[in-house]
């Protein structure tokens, strides 16, 4: 098959979350099964500094705009590349819209003109698909990945027909982020007000992308299957429950992989020594040198607690904001990393700041340092409130780092409750989304922690399948049946 992914984020080069890890590996996967995929990116000033060779196509694209727009054709200019991986990658220039420092924003705010950069941006991802179309060789999937991308979905299906197979798959990544903009971006879309009401793009007085995507699609898949769903119901819907449900039947629920060439600890470079599941020896070399690294105190025997992630309430930071003065009256260490919500940095600093030689809040830190997090840890928190898939946990597992997680979306997919003998499972559960409920999961893993049976935990959980070979193969089945087939 011939895909186009069309999406605002790839790992390592343009990356605020998760997203980019999945749009960067499973375009991969599926170039491993045989399937040419080529993958359309606004051209964002972090591309200059990524050192792709990139070539500038001679004519560049015009897409014609309203006159509320722009008084003329926006001349878009296309360029060229290929990732080591074998995937193409066409990056699309749309003048004034994406050369800047930030993909979604700057300094915790959105950029205010978000609307129209991905109004625009999914307008030449429209004519893209519409020339390889008029060539002879039109793409058989456009695969939109979120509210960045979804409204390429509801183009395709509510502008002129492109000939061809052309069919869409959306992916929700996360429910919550939905692309509300004010009715006056209908032009950017080249849209008129007809577009604006309840069965389309209408939603409590604004637009919604998602939305429209959700409603355009071909078929939507999501990130695992316990968030499939979720999402169905008002609880965890975001107030598009009910619209979900219209599609359920073209909904599938895939979880998440990750890249074993990227995440592996017998080949990693980020790390001062390797091991595997066969011999997990040096994972305490690896502890060390991560804690004098950070300048605490040196105690391999001590259990290692590490959180990694996004500094907001989805993630639950408030909860170990508020459990992190009791976990840390254990002999214990813990590390946080991750940026977000300033007032629960300030908390979660201070909360380590009185452990000084056992804790300590990181703040944002290079993929590099992500790596040696991983390799060091014991174990690792996840207490989301929710979470569609989540990797961090994939990661700790791949490491020999037990997760400890709130029981909910993807995270009940990816890991198994350990039974008090530790003869089975791969990880801990707590049920509810509260400080004393994550309190009690962590007190659960250092009993665990403690036990002769916990390396052969550990080399249990390493020895997980959590590669993409899997889930491309259920996008492929997938896209097959969007197609018919």
């Amino acid at each position: 098959m011939d895909i186009l992914f069309a999406a605002s984020e790839i790992a390592p080069i343009i990356k605020v979350g998760g997203l980019a890890d999945v749009v960067s590996s499973l375009s991969k996967a599926l170039r491993l099964l045989g399937h040419k995929v080529t993958i359309a990116l606004p051209r964002y000033r972090a591309l200059e500094s990524s050192g792709l060779m990139m070539a500038r196509r001679l004519t560049p694209m015009p897409l014609e705009v309203d006159p509320q727009v722009a008084p003329g054709p926006i001349q878009v200019t296309l360029l060229d590349g290929r990732l080591s991986t074998g995937v193409e990658l066409v990056v699309l220039d749309v003048p004034g819209f994406h050369d800047r420092s930030g993909i979604y924003g700057e300094d915790g705010r959105d950029y205010e003109d978000n609307g129209r950069r991905f109004s625009l941006f999914s307008r030449a991802v429209v004519e893209l698909v519409r020339q390889r179309a008029r060539s002879g060789s039109p793409f058989d999937i456009v695969h939109v990945h979120d509210w960045p991308t979804a409204m390429v979905a509801y183009l395709l299906r509510h502008q002129q027909p492109v000939p061809g197979p052309g069919r869409t798959v959306l992916t929700l990544h996360n429910a919550a982020h939905q692309g509300l903009f004010p009715k006056e971006t209908l032009p950017y879309l080249g849209l008129d007000g007809d577009h604006f009401r309840p069965d389309r793009l209408e939603f409590y007085g604004q637009l919604n992308f998602l939305k429209g995507g959700i409603l355009a699609a071909d078929s939507l898949t999501t990130v695992s299957t316990t968030y499939a769903n979720e999402i169905l119901t008002p609880k965890q819907g975001e107030r598009l429950d009910g619209v979900l449900r219209t599609r359920a039947s073209q909904l599938t629920g895939i979880v998440n992989g990750i890249d074993y060439a990227v995440w592996n600890p017998m080949t990693d470079p980020a790390i001062i020594a390797r091991y595997d599941a066969e011999d997990v020896s040096n994972k305490g070399r690896c502890k060390s040198a991560l804690l004098q690294e950070l300048g605490l105190e040196i105690r391999p025997e001590r259990p290692l607690l590490v959180s990694i992630g996004r500094v907001v309430a989805q993630k639950g930071s408030d909860l170990l904001a508020s459990a992190m003065p009791k976990i840390l009256k254990g002999d214990v260490s813990v590390v946080v990393a991750g940026e977000g919500d300033p007032e629960l940095m300030e908390k979660l600093t201070a909360a380590a700041a009185k452990a000084p030689e056992r804790a300590k809040f990181l703040g944002g830190v290079s993929e590099a340092v992500v790596h040696r997090l991983m390799a060091a840890a014991d174990l690792v928190l996840v207490p989301s409130r929710f979470e569609p898939c989540g990797l961090v946990q994939l990661y700790a597992q791949r490491y020999g780092a037990a997760p400890i997680a709130c029981r909910t979306g993807g995270l009940i997919d990816t890991i198994v409750d350990l039974d008090a003998e530790l003869e089975t499972g791969t990880g801990f559960l707590f049920d509810k989304p509260t400080a004393t409920s994550l309190l009690g999961g962590v007190q659960r893993a250092l009993g665990a922690w403690t036990s002769p049976r916990w390396p052969a935990v550990q080399r249990r959980i390493m020895r997980l399948d959590l590669g993409w070979d899997r889930p491309a193969r259920r996008y492929v089945q997938v896209y097959r049946q969007t197609l018919g087939g």
